[in-house]
């Protein structure tokens, strides 16, 4: 198999004499065909095509084929964006009456998703601390449970996943183990390796790189059995919906094809070709503008730690951070290029530390070719109290840093002159 650049830039598309070298935009939402037999097998998923854009498109099949090879998966659908994948990734599993047992430290959009969205549908999600122990974990599990879920890196508290731990409650009970790996990336670790089945990403983020393409990706591993498990009982019965399929007669691709047949049938939220395009473009140059992320943000976090208006900072890069072992541990090339600190004086320090910066951007966004920040207090959460924002472990005073590819003395330069004029 080839190495990792070599997928980025390769993998998906293989143009054979007279094609585009380059992947094409395939901007057509339908596909025409001689005879009605073709179109039928098509539906029957007996041979491969396309029909219709929102179940697949040449331009997205290159993405997802890509993704699918950069995970060692063995299947990938581009959705809407990271929510909706998230979402649809859910339901396919999910019922009324179902639970999941999630971290405590995820993005904020699923934590609501979690917490909010899914319970009016009958879901449950049973939170906990990712640092709780195996028994604490577990003891939450019951016959309903239907997903572990958690994030590889935590935004924006930067907590570093114990992917043997988590993935020991998952496997004991035989459980979907769903990992969201969008701020470390299959460049930095893949998460199959550890234990998960499904990987999750707001391809928004670093996959695009230069925050121009809305979408998300949900990538199947191929590592989990449904066969005969009475825990998911769809897997194991015929969908009338669509044939009469067996979704776990198919083995290792029974999670992205009942996805695909049913999920994504049914509600759409299919990333745009275009969008894939852009995506796919990004890609490209993933593995490199990781390297250079990883190697900008470790200088970043010791600038910081040494500024005396920096009153605390987490970043796994430091020796001083709690997760620098367990970072090292599963992510050695490095674990991702956003860290939180605190600038000293409290929310109207930070606010001012972040106006006074000149080069320096703040957005809502993260993990793009740009340095970027935000104030979550007073932005993302600020509809929380000075309390709550405690209790998510959002002190008023912190700052969202997400390190870009820029010139590493352009960053700290601004970093620095901020800071001096608080």
């Amino acid at each position: 198999m080839a190495k990792f650049d070599t997928l980025c830039v390769r993998a998906g598309y293989n143009p054979k004499s007279g094609d585009a070298n380059v992947t094409p935009i395939v901007q057509s939402t339908t596909f025409t065909y001689d005879t009605a037999q073709e179109m039928a097998d098509l539906f029957d998923l007996k041979r491969d095509g396309f029909f219709y854009t929102r179940l697949s498109n040449p331009t997205n099949r290159v993405l997802e084929s890509k993704m699918a090879a950069l995970e060692d998966g063995v299947g990938a659908i581009a959705c809407a964006s990271g929510m909706s994948a998230t979402l649809l990734a859910v339901l396919n599993v999910c019922n009324s009456g179902d639970n999941i047992i999630s971290s405590n430290q995820i993005y904020g959009g699923t934590f609501n998703l979690f917490k909010t969205t899914l319970v009016k549908y009958g879901i449950e999600t049973r939170f906990v601390d990712p640092n709780a122990s195996y028994e604490e974990i577990n003891k939450l599990v019951d016959e309903n449970t239907k997903i572990i879920f958690a994030e590889t890196v935590s935004n924006p508290t930067i907590v570093v996943l114990d992917f043997d731990k988590w993935s020991k409650v998952a496997k004991d009970n035989n459980i979907l183990f769903f990992v969201d790996n969008t701020l470390s990336t299959p460049a930095l670790i893949k998460v199959k390796d550890y234990g998960a089945d499904v990987a999750l990403y707001s391809s928004s983020k670093y996959l695009d790189g230069h925050a121009v393409a809305l979408g998300g990706i949900i990538v199947d591993l191929g590592t989990f059995n449904f066969k005969n498990n009475k825990r998911y009982p769809e897997f194991n019965v015929p969908d009338e919906s669509y044939h009469g399929l067996v979704y776990a007669d198919l083995n290792k691709t029974a999670f992205v094809t009942k996805c695909l047949a049913q999920m994504i049938r049914d509600l759409g939220a299919i990333m745009s070709p275009m969008n894939a395009f852009l995506t796919n473009l990004g890609m490209e140059t993933l593995g490199l503008r990781m390297e250079r992320t990883v190697s900008n943000a470790a200088k970043v976090a010791k600038f910081l730690s040494e500024n005396k208006n920096v009153e605390w900072i987490h970043h796994p890069s430091l020796k001083t951070d709690p997760y620098y072992e367990i970072a090292n541990k599963y992510m050695p090339k490095g674990v991702t290029g956003m860290m939180s600190f605190g600038v000293k004086g409290g929310r109207e320090k930070a606010v001012k530390f972040m106006e006074n910066l000149k080069m320096i951007k703040m957005v809502t966004h993260v993990a793009d070719s740009r340095t970027c920040v935000l104030h979550p207090a007073s932005t993302t959460h600020r509809q929380l109290s000075d309390l709550d924002l405690k209790k998510a472990g959002i002190p008023d005073n912190l700052i969202r840093l997400s390190v870009g590819i820029d010139d590493i003395e352009d960053i700290i330069s601004d970093l620095s002159q901020a800071l001096e004029n608080i």
